[in-house]
């Protein structure tokens, strides 16, 4: 009888101690057979509580989530004999509302309206944490790859083949810029949008600058026109683009070097000055560091620095062929590498300062980076493979 009593004054809403008094037992007793039942009391409805007909009038459609007052008529309904599809026509809900809400509150006996409010509340909370702050690794592994001055998208693909077996350190490239370009504050977003490659954090207009025309030369110059057609499709490797990168007032200078094919670049170091002299002899010493099965040409611009081009072709083996005037595009690999090497090389700062040795190691982080149209494989990582096996690497690229 005690216990009839006791469970009798719980489900008219009464509390456990007051439950326990009326029935006569302590009120351990009482919390022990709450326990034992698993039994979550009853929610008292709230002042504002509406009734089913007002809520009916409000119609189904265009409603917002359910309210605790909501949620709390739900729970008396049930209680009541209502099925699940008459207590939604009772509160003017879809039968798929209802049934989610009775599936978000129920306990192991009966639908709760408060355990219904505390998901529905855990699930809006805003902000989320997001993947990159709950996985200190993850996060561990894209700061490493933004200080590798690597693009987001470049991040995002090399996580994959270097976790190809765990889920959970893969992450979009939409994710990093969110959580770090977007979402990060103070000391944190500086460096983060210093580590941007451009090193801005707008966009650059498109639009170009008329650039004033460098002093060209016609003795021997052969047109790219005249270069080998498989040049154009990077089918097969072994053919290169060059240029100069300019430091302050036109006074220093870099050469770079890309292969076409693989995105593999080597720097030349210009000591004093460019002129044709001196490139023709950074050409000559560094020309013959690359294998023989990689030297089909060479495309630059027709800058005046490129006059000893024939002495240059004579003592490396490598054909030179010319861009037609104001034709960038014809040299679209070195014109974006050219951009990428901005981040260690400003304009307007003095590139004699740079020796041999640090544009070799500049040289390597570019060829150590992720590429997408290599799979997010390295530059170098092609190369070795190129290098490794020549014929397999041409089946597989034709």
């Amino acid at each position: 009888m005690q216990r009839e009593a006791f469970w009798a004054a719980i489900n008219t809403a009464v509390a456990p101690r007051d439950a326990a008094a009326l029935a006569g037992v302590s009120e351990a007793a009482g919390q022990r057979w709450l326990l034992q039942a698993g039994h979550v009391l009853r929610t008292p409805p709230p002042a504002d509580n509406v009734d089913g007909a007002t809520a009916a009038q409000a119609g189904v459609r265009d409603r917002p989530p359910l309210s605790f007052t909501e949620r709390c008529r739900l729970e008396s309904l049930l209680e009541n004999g209502y099925t699940p599809a008459r207590a939604a026509a009772v509160l003017g809900r879809h039968k798929d509302t209802i049934g989610r809400e009775i599936g978000r509150g129920q306990t192991q006996s009966v639908y709760r309206a408060r355990v219904g409010q505390d998901v529905a509340d855990a699930h809006r909370r805003r902000p989320k944490v997001g993947k990159l702050e709950r996985n200190p690794a993850l996060r561990a592994e894209v700061l490493q790859g933004l200080a590798q001055r690597l693009s987001p998208e470049q991040i995002s693909g090399r996580l994959r083949l270097d976790f190809p077996d765990d889920p959970e350190m893969w992450v979009s490239h939409e994710t990093i810029y969110q959580g770090f370009y977007v979402q990060a504050r103070g000391e944190l977003a500086k460096d983060l949008k210093a580590a941007l490659r451009t090193g801005r954090i707008k966009r650059k207009p498109q639009g170009r600058n008329e650039i004033a025309e460098r002093r060209r030369f016609k003795a021997g110059m052969v047109s790219i026109s005249e270069r080998p057609a498989e040049a154009d499709d990077r089918a097969i490797p072994g053919h290169w683009e060059g240029d100069l990168i300019m430091g302050a007032g036109n006074t220093s200078a870099i050469g770079t070097l890309v292969e076409r094919t693989t995105g593999f670049v080597m720097l030349l170091h210009l000591p004093g000055d460019h002129t044709a002299d001196t490139v023709a002899a950074a050409m000559t010493a560094k020309i013959p560091e690359i294998p023989d099965i990689l030297r089909r040409s060479l495309t630059w611009d027709q800058g005046s620095e490129m006059a000893h081009h024939t002495a240059i072709t004579e003592a490396t083996g490598l054909p030179i062929y010319f861009c037609d005037p104001h034709s960038p595009w014809q040299r679209a690999t070195n014109e974006n590498t050219n951009g990428l090497l901005r981040q260690y090389f400003p304009k307007g700062t003095d590139l004699s300062f740079w020796g041999p040795g640090f544009l070799d190691k500049v040289a390597t982080e570019l060829n150590a980076r992720p590429r997408k149209r290599h799979g997010f494989r390295t530059p170098a990582e092609e190369l070795n493979r190129l290098l490794s096996n020549p014929s397999a690497y041409a089946a597989a690229t034709a």
